[in-house]
This record gives structure tokens, sequence and C-alpha cells, in this order.
């Protein structure tokens, strides 16, 4: 079962931007909350981490992205990490058929620093990223 970017939709209101993304993943849930929650999971695939508490207020500085806190904690299911100046990032996880994962994925973010076509090639680089993981 080879992963895929499904859906992947733009919303703008002013400088106000919404991103949102169905991402199917080949990997059971905990490989990918990994890869969504840890230093070297989010490196592997985003970008490098320099803080990260994984608990609900929790400091989260991702070096290419901004810092700030983690706003929604729900162990294998929800990460959501709000930047100071880079907007919200929510992952949401579900169980997917054959083993894998579903991905729902929430930008938030005012200013023009983010694109949909960023997204998917950061997609694209999570899917190689949970393939290739033990």
């Amino acid at each position: 079962m080879a992963g895929s970017i499904e859906q992947g939709s733009s919303r703008t209101r002013g400088n106000a931007h919404l991103l949102h993304f169905l991402v199917r993943l080949p990997r059971p849930m905990e490989t990918v909350w990994r890869a969504l929650t840890t230093p070297d999971g989010l490196a592997g695939w985003l970008t490098a981490v320099d803080v990260l508490e994984p608990r609900l207020g929790g400091a989260v500085t991702l070096r290419e992205l901004g810092a700030g806190r983690v706003t929604a904690w729900d162990v294998d299911r929800v990460a959501e990490y709000t930047l100071e100046g880079g907007g919200r990032l929510r992952f949401h996880l579900e169980r997917g058929r054959s083993g894998g994962s579903v991905l729902r994925f929430t930008h938030e973010f005012r200013g023009e620093t983010e694109s949909e076509e960023r997204w998917r090639a950061r997609f694209e680089r999570l899917i190689e990223h949970v393939e290739s993981a033990s």
C-alpha cells in the first residue's frame, strides 16, 4: 500500500489563510504519531525541532516555522502547535484501511509565508519518511 495526498484545499480571507489536506499513509497510527510529535520524527520530513514538550501547554520551537505552544494533545490522535507569527498547525490521525493511517491536516496562518504546493512537497517527504520507518 502506498501513501497518497488525496485532497488539498485552501481558503483566503484578507491575509488570513486556511489550508486543509487529507493524507493517506501506509503505516499504523503509532508510527505516524512519532513522525508528527517527536523531534526526530519531525526532523525527518518537516524541520529541525529545537524544543518540543509533548503535552498540552508545552513549548515548541520548529526551526523553520517558529516558536509557540502545544495547544491540543490527544495521544496517538491529535497534536496541534500554535506558533507566534506562524499560525496554527493541527495534525489529526485516524485509523485507515489495511493497517494504515489517515492524516487530516489544517494550517491557519496570516501573510504569504506558506502555500499548498509547499505543504504537498512536505507531505510527500512524510510519506517517504513513514514508509522507511521500522
